[in-house]
């Protein structure tokens, strides 16, 4: 089999450097969780670590019930990517990376709404110039004080309102507490 990848040798404590190549592209930082596993035919497979993959299809059943209440396309994400997508196109949002502005955003740990006039309005999406929302509500997922993902509802009507920054709000402080348990 002809090596094709990057060579690093194990060091005498069983560490290996992840080159800053791969962590870029797997926007992996210093702190973040990383899985590790083997598959099948004995690969070592390495896998950021996304705790709010693990809430899986409760996650795309709780993201459906917020959208057949609230009537607005409604996602969950992760800081790297969207999770979930209800009421949406799929293929806009689904598995799609999030953009660096929203990561930081979430970081902040604060609920905020914003119009595309706004200055706190931030793209979702990684490289998504024109987005198809003109409003957004979005609240941080917090679980043992880190941030870890964010619901998410968007309106292009600019119609969001305090039953929907509620339904966030809510379903944000119930998702992480479900990842505390």
């Amino acid at each position: 089999m002809k090596a094709t990848g990057i060579v690093r040798k194990i060091d005498e404590l069983g560490r290996i450097v992840i080159p800053k190549e791969i962590r870029r592209t797997l926007r992996i930082r210093v702190g973040d969780p990383v899985e590790i596993f083997t598959d099948r035919e004995g690969l070592v497979v390495l896998k950021k670590y996304s705790p709010i993959d693990e809430l899986g299809s409760f996650a795309k059943e709780y993201a459906e019930a917020l959208h057949q209440t609230s009537g607005r396309t409604v996602l969950i994400t992760d800081k790297d990517d969207v999770l979930c997508v209800a009421g949406g196109s799929k293929k806009e949002f689904l598995d799609r990376p999030t953009s660096e502005a929203f990561e930081n955003a979430i970081e902040e740990r604060k609920l905020f709404v914003a119009t595309d006039k706004d200055p706190a309005f931030v793209s979702v999406l990684r490289n998504d110039e024109d987005p198809s929302y003109t409003q957004q509500c979005v609240a941080p997922i917090v679980s043992d004080g880190d941030a870890i993902g964010a619901v998410v509802l968007l309106s292009s009507n600019n119609d969001l309102g305090e039953l929907e920054i509620k339904l966030a709000s809510t379903a944000a402080l119930f998702l992480g507490k479900q990842m505390e348990n």
